[in-house]
């Protein structure tokens, strides 16, 4: 009997800090998206794709969503909200300690849906007793009666592999989106970007990792090296003060962490270099969301 080919596109929803990057980067086996312990880590929709000879998998990973304070949480929650429009299999991600009436009404959404709707429960290895998973599993099927659940702990690659073979049996047959040595939707500067913002959010804290913006302004690649010139924006003097610190140290920091990394991305030597423009309230600017490519 001839196996007839199948692809999709699996969109990965939910609140900020539940782990969707981390179990996204988990089921594509590659370092797509960036994981860092803050909220609103993700701010694009991020695309890893999945090839074997018999299917393509599509999967999508979108920011958090949450109430928008400002004009760029208001395009990160349209990129989740799209993820709900076009997706053959919606994966809902909560976890163990997430209170599960946050966001009533992306949920009630969730569960209008007609396409399979996966509910992953993650950090169950946060758990201490057998009777707090039934609970909590209980709680959820109220809720979402129609979605399969899956315990899993993305961190620790728990139950990652049934719900992958799981993903893979409801894939609609159909033939490639993309080509079969895609890894993701995204040009190689993106994920330039998307590493030093990393950086930043894990060496800085309060308002400064939300408003820096990473943009990639020269990315000269050949066959062993690459040179890179990047530009840290962010909203006021004081926070360029902070990003560079004394004597230029902060910044060297990240660009060495940076580096190291996109070394490792890339299996290439790496000369980078970063500066660091203020951009007033570039959050709020339409044209600056749009030319940082937030708004289409």
């Amino acid at each position: 009997m001839e196996h007839k080919h199948k692809a999709g596109f699996v969109n990965i929803v939910g609140n900020p800090n539940v782990g969707k990057s981390t179990l996204m980067n988990d089921l594509v086996g590659e370092r797509v998206s960036i994981i860092t312990s803050k909220a609103q880590t993700t701010r694009h929709r991020i695309m890893g794709i999945v090839n074997t000879p018999d299917y393509q998998i599509v999967f999508s990973d979108t920011p958090g969503v949450l109430a928008p304070k400002y004009k760029l949480q208001e395009s990160m929650l349209a990129f989740s909200e799209g993820a709900l429009t076009d997706a053959d299999i919606l994966l809902y991600v909560t976890d163990v300690v997430e209170d599960p009436t946050k966001n009533a009404d992306f949920l009630a959404r969730v569960a209008a849906e007609k396409v399979p709707v996966l509910l992953v429960i993650n950090k169950i290895d946060l758990l201490k007793g057998n009777g707090e998973l039934e609970a909590i599993v209980d709680r959820w099927r109220a809720m979402l009666p129609n979605a399969e659940i899956f315990p899993t702990s993305a961190k620790e690659g728990f139950n990652v592999q049934s719900l992958m073979h799981r993903i893979v049996e409801l894939l609609p047959e159909g033939e490639p989106y993309f080509g079969k040595d895609a890894l993701t939707d995204k040009p190689a500067r993106f994920f330039v970007t998307e590493i030093i913002r990393e950086k930043i959010l894990l060496n800085y804290d309060k308002e400064v990792p939300y408003s820096a913006e990473v943009i990639v302004e020269k990315f000269e690649e050949k066959e062993t090296s690459i040179h890179i010139m990047a530009v840290i924006y962010v909203e006021r003097d004081s926070q360029k003060g902070i990003l560079i610190g004394k004597g230029g140290s902060k910044l060297k920091k990240v660009g060495v962490e940076a580096r190291r990394d996109i070394e490792k991305f890339f299996d290439k030597s790496v000369y980078l270099e970063m500066f660091v423009k203020v951009e007033p309230n570039w959050r709020n600017r339409e044209n600056k969301l749009r030319s940082f490519g937030y708004i289409e």
